[in-house]
């Protein structure tokens, strides 16, 4: 895929006819799109194989594949369907424009075309489209910690998770109104690797005491949203002191992992193939060599081991 300035829109325009295409180019171009162009279906399906629109201005009179024909196999690439479309039609009877529809058409325009009245249903479109967008992230985060971003990288969605955990590994900061400025400094400079080298972000790590908060930024795969995706981990296990200093022999390690489990010294005995006797005299090393004086106090140094 192309990398996209995240400040514009970009706008596909499908028209056979040149001058339809310099006049919506240059009007969009001065309302600040980026814009791209195809003259056929054929074209602007080859062109959504490496770059994503963020909407489609589609002709529904085309030589060869013709704009519904063109519609219905846009709405068949898993990448492009949820793209919306607005037909450039001069078909005004009612059977076509319900075709327009029914091939997945959002909207549509009647030639000879306003510049300013398809810019108004662009905006339209898109500002549908965002809300969308953001409605489904919502959903599909829910039960997450998320913070979704806009283009700019400034939160207009999060999870009360999310929110909960800034409060708590960003004390002293407002978090309930604007993102910690640690924060933001870090999302502005993800913001500038993601669009050089998507591979060169890393995530940001918060460590406490009593756990670590892991930060990772992410696109939505559909709307290219920006995410932010909140883990916490638990605080690592202590660990107790290592059975080699000890200097336990073979046996007597055999001896203490049985101990462990809960078993008697006869069931030891029976397991290692010696005498109850022989148990008991290696526990008593045991114990010395550990500094404890009951069974129970052995097994728990165990279990304190990583």
């Amino acid at each position: 895929m192309l990398p996209l300035h995240p400040d514009q829109h970009v706008i596909l325009i499908v028209d056979d006819v040149p001058e339809n295409l310099a006049v919506l180019s240059d009007a969009l171009d001065d309302a600040g799109y980026m814009v791209l162009v195809a003259t056929d279906g054929a074209g602007a399906l080859e062109r959504l194989g490496y770059v994503t629109p963020d909407l489609i201005l589609l002709d529904a009179v085309m030589p060869g594949m013709d704009g519904f024909e063109t519609c219905r196999r846009i709405r068949a690439l898993p990448g492009a369907s949820h793209i919306p479309v607005i037909f450039m039609t001069g078909l005004t009877e009612t059977e076509h424009v319900v075709r327009g529809f029914e091939v997945g058409g959002n909207d549509y325009v009647i030639k000879p075309l306003q510049p300013r009245e398809v810019i108004a249903r662009i905006v339209a479109q898109l500002r549908s489209a965002s809300q969308i967008s953001l409605a489904n992230t919502a959903s599909e985060a829910s039960a997450h910690a998320v913070i979704v971003l806009d283009r700019q990288g400034r939160p207009i969605w999060q999870t009360s998770k999310a929110l909960a955990w800034l409060g708590r590994y960003f004390p002293g900061d407002d978090t309930a109104t604007e993102l910690p400025p640690a924060l933001r400094s870090w999302i502005d400079q993800q913001l500038v690797l993601a669009s050089a080298d998507p591979g060169a972000v890393a995530p940001l790590r918060i460590p406490r005491q009593d756990g670590e908060l892991c930060i990772r930024f992410s696109r939505g795969e559909r709307s290219g949203d920006l995410l932010l995706l909140f883990d916490e981990a638990a605080p690592a296990k202590p660990a107790g002191p290592s059975m080699d200093g000890y200097q336990l022999t073979p046996r007597e390690h055999d001896v203490l992992a049985w101990l462990a489990k809960g078993k008697t010294n006869r069931d030891i005995a029976d397991i290692l193939g010696m005498s109850p006797r022989t148990v008991n005299k290696h526990l008593e090393h045991i114990f010395v060599k550990l500094g404890v004086e009951t069974r129970t106090a052995a097994a728990a140094l165990v279990a304190r081991q990583p």
